[in-house]
């Protein structure tokens, strides 16, 4: 892209509207996944704890390659790193269909789609709308973009629903590889890589080996540290609802279009989320608004866990949950912003959702072992609300002053 359209004064509207396309595509398909599950559980007669173990290494995989991701995007631009990440998303997505052992599952849903949401998701993108948004208007606008991705769940979750129903998973996994593929034209918008920032507290930047020095500044800041416990609550909820809210509807013998219902309103309701926490980062202390959602968070589930489960108790958990759902994004990002400042926000932003993701890990693995052990979720509904009063209590303590003057543009 030329350096002429970059100057222009809607650029970086450009820039946040592929952003929010991107992670709509991203965050669309990724939930709407766990819906195959019960058709595939009952054709290829493998376990929950199978497809939890696949969702596990899918998260896990994610976490991985966010900070590789960012620190390709940082080094070499966003727009390489975009595009390749949608090739193995798309890869990984068309040969999940086909998997006919769970070796091949884990190697597809697992590892390649993975790899691809990992170098599509948050911290790419974030980070690229970050560097072309002044500071009084990132935690509005890395709101917004979060909030793309919700827009992305509440279209595809009855999408994917309505083409496994008349189409089967086998074809509907095929055209949502397809539609995968749209995050390359948009990945084009979001050319550029990042600038070195201001100086530092000791009067100079980096150097050459900035990004070794940001991870081990970022390393000895406790309230980095912090953050990477309670984004890991954060990926532990989360991935344990996404991946096993269809079997427990399918449980409560409620049938499959509750679920996929249930998954839009995350979808829907997330948008208001995620705005309001970018806003509400704007005017008050980031750390306060996640002690908040995390708190919140572990009362909902509680009062789900006593309500009797009809199709309108889901409804309403997907709606409540959905409000809280990415809202803790744009605040844990924020936070790392206005620490660190931009210049390696991909790279420590990924580090952060790796820790994310590990916790995606054990919801989603412990959701299937522990259903196939006890017949039913209630240990892992529990487990969410104790780690819930932690994520709380946790980022109280968080030292949120910025480390330097980030330069004006």
């Amino acid at each position: 892209m030329s350096p002429t359209l970059r100057a222009t004064k809607w650029f970086p509207w450009l820039v946040l509207i592929s952003g929010c396309l991107v992670l709509s595509v991203n965050l669309g398909i990724r939930p709407s996944l766990s819906l195959f599950i019960p058709d595939m559980l009952t054709a290829t007669g493998w376990s929950a704890s199978t497809f939890g173990l696949a969702f596990a290494i899918q998260n896990l995989m994610w976490g991985v390659a966010a900070p590789i991701a960012g620190a390709l995007a940082d080094r070499y631009g966003t727009t390489r790193t975009l595009i390749g990440g949608a090739a193995f998303y798309a890869l990984g997505l068309y040969l999940m269909g086909t998997s006919t052992s769970p070796l091949e599952l884990n190697l597809t849903s697992g590892f390649l789609i993975g790899i691809g949401i990992g170098a599509t998701s948050f911290p790419v993108v974030l980070a690229a709308i970050s560097r072309v948004f002044p500071a009084n208007k990132r935690s509005f606008t890395l709101g917004l973009a979060s909030a793309g991705g919700s827009v992305g769940q509440f279209v595809m979750a009855p999408t994917t629903q309505a083409l496994n129903d008349s189409l089967g998973y086998v074809s509907a996994l095929a055209i949502l590889a397809i539609m995968s593929m749209i995050i390359v034209p948009f990945a084009f918008a979001m050319t550029g890589k990042a600038k070195p920032h201001g100086p530092t507290s000791g009067g100079a930047d980096m150097g050459p080996t900035g990004l070794i020095a940001a991870f081990h500044e970022a390393r000895q800041h406790r309230g980095f540290l912090l953050l990477n416990a309670g984004f890991f609550v954060c990926g532990f909820q989360l991935a344990f609802i996404a991946t096993h809210l269809p079997t427990f509807t399918q449980l409560c013998g409620l049938p499959g279009s509750v679920a996929a219902q249930g998954l839009a309103l995350v979808g829907l309701f997330n948008i208001v989320g995620t705005i309001a926490a970018g806003w509400a980062g704007g005017k008050w202390r980031k750390k306060w608004s996640l002690s908040f959602i995390y708190a919140m968070r572990a009362l909902v589930i509680l009062i789900f866990m006593m309500a009797p489960k009809t199709a309108e108790t889901i409804w309403l958990f997907s709606a409540v949950m959905g409000a809280l759902w990415l809202s803790t994004v744009p605040l844990t990002s924020g936070i790392i912003v206005q620490v660190f400042g931009p210049r390696y926000m991909a790279t420590l932003f990924g580090i952060v959702m790796l820790s994310h993701q590990i916790g995606a890990f054990f919801g989603a693995w412990m959701g299937g072992v522990v259903f196939d052990l006890t017949g039913s979720f209630d240990g892992v509904w529990i487990t969410s609300i104790v780690l819930g009063i932690f994520a709380a209590l946790v980022h109280l303590p968080i030292d949120d002053k910025a480390l330097r003057v980030e330069a004006t543009a």
